[in-house]
Formats: C-alpha cells, structure tokens, sequence
C-alpha cells in the first residue's frame, strides 16, 4: 500500500472574513467554524481563539490535537468512520496543513487532561507549543452526561480540523513524502538479507473515555489485528482518551506516529518494516492475556525477527506491555519496549508497575512524577483552576500570580511513549 502526504507548511494563523492558505499563512473565518461546533445540539456555547508558538498563552485542559488534513486521491476519507464512510485508507494522496493543529478545550469531564504552555518552561516540554493553534472552547449544555460530553467534543475536533483541511485541497504541497509498504510475499522477495521488523502499536482502552478508535470502532471491543502502517498515518486511528497527558496519544500523535516514521526511514535500508500489529490494553486479566496471546501469535505469523511495542498510559497497561513483551521473547523475536516512567518525585521508586527479565531493551520518554514551576501567562485559554486537580497537579498547584508548581505529567505530550518528545534517560 503506497500513500503520498504532501505538506503544506502553515507559519501563521490569522482571522480573517474568507478561510484560506496562502503563503504560508492559514486564515480562518472565526464565525464559521464557530457556526460548525454549534450544529451540535449538546453545545450552548463555543469560544474560538489562537495560539502561536513563543506567545504568553496557556491552554488548558486540552482534551485532543488534531492535525488538519484533506483526502485528495485514494479510497475513503479523513477519519473513517468518525467523519467519512468506513473505507480502507492508507493509499494515494493526503494534504496536511503541516504545522497546524486544533485543539479541543473546556469544562472536560475528565480529571486526566493537561496543559499546553506556548512559551516559557513548559512550552520546552510539549511538541505542541511549535504549532500554530487553533483553539475550540467548547461549552455543554446543562445537564449533558459525561460521556455525550467527550462524544460531542471530540467530534468537534475532527469537524473542525475537516474544515480547516478542506483548504489544501487545491493547493500543490509544499513537500511530498512517500510511504509504502508491499505485501508478505512482495517484501520478503525485495529484501530477504534484511531483519523482518513489525510494530506492535498498544491503544488505550481501560475503560469509558479511556478510548482509542480504529475506523470508528472502540479497540476495547476488538481483537488484536494487523494494518497497514500507512492507514494509521491516514487517520484510521483517532483519540477518545481523557487519561494523564503526558503520556496521552492525541490523535495528532496517531497521525503522525514517530515509529512508524522512523521505520519507515530504515526500511530497505537496514530493516524491512513488515506492518504494525494493533493492540488493546482492557483492565480484566483474560482480556489481557487473550490479547498478548494474539500479539505474540501474529508476530509468530509474520515471521519477524523484531518489534518495537509501544504502550499508552502507566499502572495497568504496564501489565499488557510485560506480557506482550515477555510472550514476544518467547517466540523467539527480539523486542524493544517505549514507555515512560512514574518513579517518584526524586527518581528512586519503581518506574513500571509490572517487570520481567526479558524486557532487557527499554526506551523511556522521561518520568512523569518530576515536579515543575510553570511561570504565569498573560492569557488562559480554557479554566486554569483545574490545576488543582488534574492528574500531576494537587491542592494548591496554582498559585495567586497564576503560576504552577505541578508533576511533569500535567504537560500535554510531555512523556510521551511513541517517543514524540524531548525527555529519555540513559
């Protein structure tokens, strides 16, 4: 399967009476995209607002980041079914608004959503300070339960990052970047002195609103399958999640994968990239294990030599990341494990909550439980009083001058475990 993403590179985001790309500049018509958010019923209120790297804003609580993105040649559309009908996607030509993203906000009904600083210390911790934002703050009706609450806001995000994507269509991409991977039988003729490499891709799904979506279907409710790694960079992955944000993948993280990329970059090279396994990481232990299981048998199936595992989350899903990991080895196939750690305030406590000798090959994004200052911005986006009480911050988080002493985890991306950040240890 072959897919072509051609970026258009956005250095601005301005307001303006027509939404359009031009030089480099994406110009949005604030009423309507505000106009769009409030064709859902469940919404009294939306609030539309920018932010761009190096100003004094803070954005909080984020629910997700999305990148803008347009089908322009191939089956299916953007976000399949979320968005568009379910169709494979993955083949032929997606434009990307590269370098912008929106970003969901408001009264969220979880604990678990973080923070976006786009200057000072914590704009150094997220990859999302370097983009320019547009921010959807979005308001419920009364009495909405909470999980119509998290529906209507992500599907918000994928509406609006649609409208803003819709733009690119027309426009020849500033780069182009192929992806391709062949079948079983193609790639092993094309590089049989290569290692076989695949990667097995963890989605969250502990619980409700602990939810990752596959072509519009909760991975709770899956089995453990194999894709294509370009129908992951093609949208057919997207968030549902209200867990820690460090460590959360947004759906922009989905889209852009760094591993995915990053084997892409060796393949044919110094490894052939076989697929990605997708996996879930339900809370039951018969889950767990019927999961790892199918893991291991599909790794054992494609014949690799290799893979990378990749987790969403810390505490429970440790659990499934060992035992991918340990029936992975089992089999006879090397692997690598990303994850990220929650050791303590001074580093000296256990980082995973689960361990085995056989995951000897670890990358970490950085640990969670590190305590920052956050200086004051001239301007909130979103409610700064949730932090004293999302997950990384405690009572008495947020001081008078609107500053914010907090666990690194309150920082959106921060930990990463796709390696989509800054932060490892060695």
């Amino acid at each position: 399967m072959k897919l072509e993403l051609g970026y258009v590179f956005i250095k601005d985001i301005q307001f303006a009476e027509h939404s359009k790309v031009e030089n480099g500049t994406l110009y949005v018509n604030k009423d309507e995209v505000k106009a769009l958010i409030l064709e859902d019923q469940n919404f009294k209120s939306a609030e539309i607002e920018l932010a761009r790297p190096g100003e004094s804003i803070r954005i909080m609580p984020v629910k997700d980041v999305i990148e803008p993105r347009v089908k322009v040649e191939g089956s299916g559309g953007i976000f399949p079914g979320m968005l568009n009908k379910v169709e494979t996607v993955g083949s032929g030509k997606t434009n990307v608004l590269k370098g912008a993203a929106v970003v969901t906000t408001g009264k969220i009904v979880g604990f678990q959503e973080g923070i976006i600083d786009m200057d000072g210390l914590g704009a150094e911790y997220t990859p999302f300070s370097k983009l320019n934002n547009l921010v959807a703050v979005c308001e419920p009706i009364d009495g909405l339960k909470q999980h119509e609450h998290e529906k209507a806001l992500r599907f918000a995000g994928y509406k609006v990052a649609a409208y803003l994507g819709e733009l690119a269509r027309t426009l020849t991409p500033d780069e182009v970047h192929t992806f391709e991977t062949p079948n079983l039988v193609e790639g092993i003729k094309l590089y049989p002195e290569l290692p076989r490499v695949a990667y097995v891709l963890m989605l969250q799904s502990q619980g409700l609103m602990h939810d990752t979506y596959v072509y519009g279907v909760d991975a709770k409710q899956s089995l453990t399958t194999m894709i294509y790694p370009t129908e992951i960079l093609d949208g057919a992955i997207v968030s549902g999640n209200c867990v820690s944000a460090c460590d959360k993948n947004t759906t922009y993280h989905h889209l852009n994968n760094p591993v995915i990329h990053d084997l892409f970059e060796e393949h044919g090279k110094t490894l052939n990239f076989v697929g990605v396994i997708i996996t879930n990481e339900n809370v039951y232990l018969a889950d767990k294990e019927r999961s790892s299981n199918w893991s291991a048998k599909l790794a054992e199936l494609l014949g690799v030599d290799g893979v990378v595992i990749s987790q969403e989350g810390f505490g429970n899903p440790d659990t499934d990341l060992i035992m991918n990991c340990k029936k992975i080895e089992a089999k006879g196939i090397k692997t690598v494990i990303i994850t990220d750690e929650y050791a303590g305030r001074d580093g000296s406590s256990q980082s995973l909550a689960d361990a085995d000798a056989s995951a000897d090959a670890v990358v970490t994004g950085g640990n969670a439980n590190e305590v920052i200052e956050l200086p004051a911005m001239d301007k909130i986006i979103g409610y700064a009083d949730v932090a004293d009480i999302i997950a990384g911050g405690f009572d008495g988080s947020l001081h008078k001058d609107g500053s914010i002493t907090a666990e690194l985890q309150v920082i959106t991306g921060a930990t990463n475990e796709m390696g989509f950040n800054k932060l490892s240890a060695r």
